[in-house]
């Protein structure tokens, strides 16, 4: 059929020559690019995930070796100003570091022997007063009845001795990775104290030359990041540490300085790690003296935790380490379920790290890498951030 000018309709499903694309509605066709890039993104993060699990081994090593080199790399710097050699200062630091660290070991060690004979009496004074109130309580449990429930969890442990046998003898294998590990995380520590500078500065070389110092300010903020979180979980440790260890001396909890250091290894997994160590100390209280010495010891760790949330956190933190609480918690969770310990250990520096590094890339005006100090809280923060804030002291565009 034509029209008075002579053109003739055309039905666009029966001509072959018509371009199918403008058949397929808009919103389908952004759907459908929105789809596959976001499958392309998806395959490439669980590639790297993939390889950061194979190459574990290596990885979590590294990644601790730079964390402690983040928490020490301040005294590097002061013995470096008194006119000390940076690998001569390298090596003071880290000897001290193990000095000390070995020394809390040892102590920890000791007490954990000297109190035993006490903990075990008062676990065996505890486990004769659960079998009374089982047996006279309000349970009425019958002495056979009782007698029957110990026969089976012995026999359950005999069944199942192959089991604990091979769990017993993989746990001697991860001993020996974890050394392994440790002699690791020694060597690497080292290059990153004595030339930390040098190795940065390596890798840089291989970033395009229009957009190298970009990067580079990017990654030294990241670091500063990293500097001012370490710096503060460590003191919010002891302070936990410290407060709890205090609480459990006085309401006669047995271990005392072992339990105050398992709060302080677990107080660097922000938010988590405090409260599965404090709940360790409240069973323990439990277990050892009685039902109304875990409840005061519970409101012990529930008021340190309190104390560490709203003042320690806030103020030490300050404003070099923004991130809000539910970032952290899901951060910590999603480690958690990746890598186990260590990926809840090493998910909210990551995370402090790459906040830090893509503020700097998308804010930054006129970067120049040497006038960053990594050391500093506030190198943390990119020079367009009081240029971009209006005289409200909100930044522009924000709400």
């Amino acid at each position: 059929m034509s029209d008075a000018q002579g053109n003739t309709d055309q039905n666009p499903f029966r001509d072959g020559d018509s371009d199918v694309a403008k058949l397929v509605p808009r919103g389908l066709r952004i759907g459908a690019a929105l789809s596959w890039r976001f499958l392309v993104v998806i395959a490439a993060l669980y590639v790297v995930l993939w390889l950061v699990g194979y190459l574990s081994v290596v990885v979590i090593p590294v990644s601790i070796a730079l964390l402690l080199a983040a928490l020490l790399a301040p005294a590097v710097a002061q013995l470096v100003k008194a006119k000390v050699p940076k690998g001569l200062a390298a090596a003071i630091v880290l000897i001290a570091g193990l000095a000390v660290l070995g020394g809390l070991l040892t102590f920890v060690v000791v007490q954990f022997t000297d109190g035993l004979p006490e903990l075990q009496r008062q676990l065996n004074q505890s486990l004769l007063q659960i079998k009374d109130w089982l047996i006279n309580g309000p349970i009425q449990l019958g002495q056979d009845q009782f007698q029957g429930f110990v026969d089976k969890a012995i026999a359950f442990l005999q069944d199942n001795q192959a089991a604990l046998t091979d769990s017993a003898l993989t746990t001697a294998s991860t001993v020996g990775e974890v050394l392994t590990g440790f002699v690791l995380t020694l060597f690497v520590l080292i290059f990153f104290l004595s030339g930390g500078d040098g190795i940065w500065t390596f890798l840089m070389r291989g970033i395009p030359a229009h957009v190298r110092p970009r990067v580079d300010v990017a990654g030294r903020r990241g670091f500063a990041s990293l500097v001012s979180y370490v710096r503060a979980t460590a003191i919010v440790a002891v302070v936990d540490a410290v407060g709890i260890g205090i609480g459990l001396a006085i309401v006669g909890v047995p271990l005392v300085i072992p339990l105050a250091t398992l709060v302080f290894l677990g107080a660097f997994i922000p938010i988590i790690g405090a409260v599965i160590t404090g709940g360790v100390a409240v069973l323990v209280a439990l277990v050892t003296n009685n039902f109304i010495t875990a409840l005061i010891v519970l409101a012990i760790v529930i008021g340190v935790m309190q104390l560490e949330s709203h003042v320690l956190q806030p103020l030490l933190l300050g404003r070099a380490v923004k991130l809000h609480p539910l970032a952290v918690v899901l951060a910590i969770t999603a480690g958690l379920v990746a890598a186990g310990i260590a990926g809840a250990l090493l998910a909210v520096p990551l995370l402090a790290v790459l906040n830090a590094g893509i503020r700097s890339l998308l804010h930054e005006v006129d970067p120049v890498p040497s006038e960053v100090d990594v050391l500093h809280d506030q190198a943390a923060q990119p020079n367009a951030d009081e240029d971009d804030k209006g005289k409200d002291g909100k930044e522009n565009g924000s709400p």
